[in-house]
Parts: C-alpha cells; structure tokens; sequence
C-alpha cells in the first residue's frame, strides 16, 4: 500500500466561452498553469457531444455521437501527468429535453453552450500516469489505497 498526502494549493474558478471544446479547454488551462495534480468539476450545456466507453475486451474507446444540446448534469474528473505533461481525464454525464441521460468518458468534440468549471489544485508529489499491463489504461503509478 502506497499513500501520498497533498495539499490544498488553489481554486481557478470560471467559464468556458460558447463554441469552445470543453476538454481542449480544460487541457489548456491545465497546460498553461502546469496543474500537475487537481480534480474538476463542471456543470452547464453544450450544443453537441463526443462521450467514450471503454470496451474492456477490445482494450479500446468507442465513440458516442450526441448532435443536440444537452445539459452537463455533472463532468467530473482529475489532472495528473501522462508523458511528463498535465493530462485531463473527465467523465460527464447529460441529459437531453426528455430527461433521458447519457454518460461516458469526456472526448474532444464537445462543443460548449455554456459552461462553469472549478478546478482545485494540490501541492505534494508529481501524480503520474503510466500504462498499465493487466488493464491497458494509463493509471496512477504506485497509487494503491488498499
């Protein structure tokens, strides 16, 4: 077992313009504030979207194409380090004018109505991403809690 504590560092609290991707615009101010370590969270609407499930069997994503607007009900995720680079990994989940929701992996192709994000950062040691020969995924490396 292997556990690192972090601390809290900063809060970036703000909106996604209209039009934008939202994961190349998470990426980017990840990238362009070196978050190495923090979670996300945003809420609000996109006009169309891309969500990934991941087959197990395959050991690949396949693409969900929503091309009407929807409702970000929740998008959740973390930043760590994949290749020595600050590295998004999202999941969100949307609900369409009937109330029926979808969720997946958060891909690019989600393209932004309105959007409001918080990102926490955390100061302690780099987290990083290396791939994983049981699951095929880049996970946390040496990241057990039990």
């Amino acid at each position: 077992m292997f556990r690192v504590k972090y601390n809290y560092k900063r809060t970036y609290i703000g909106n996604i313009p209209k039009g934008e991707d939202l994961y190349d615009a998470l990426t980017k101010i990840a990238l362009e504030e070196d978050i190495r370590t923090g979670k996300l969270i945003a809420i609000g609407a996109v006009t169309e979207a891309v969500i990934g499930f991941f087959d197990q069997k395959l050991n690949e994503y396949n693409k969900i194409f929503l091309s009407t607007e929807h409702e970000i009900l929740n998008c959740s995720g973390n930043i760590s380090l994949k290749e020595g680079k600050p590295f998004v990994h999202a999941h969100i989940i949307l609900g369409d004018k009937d109330g029926k929701v979808f969720g997946g992996h958060l891909m690019n192709g989600t393209k932004v109505f309105a959007c409001e994000v918080i990102i926490d950062e955390y100061s302690g040691e780099d987290l990083n991403r290396e791939k994983d020969n049981v699951t095929g995924l880049f996970l946390w490396r040496g990241r057990s809690l039990i």
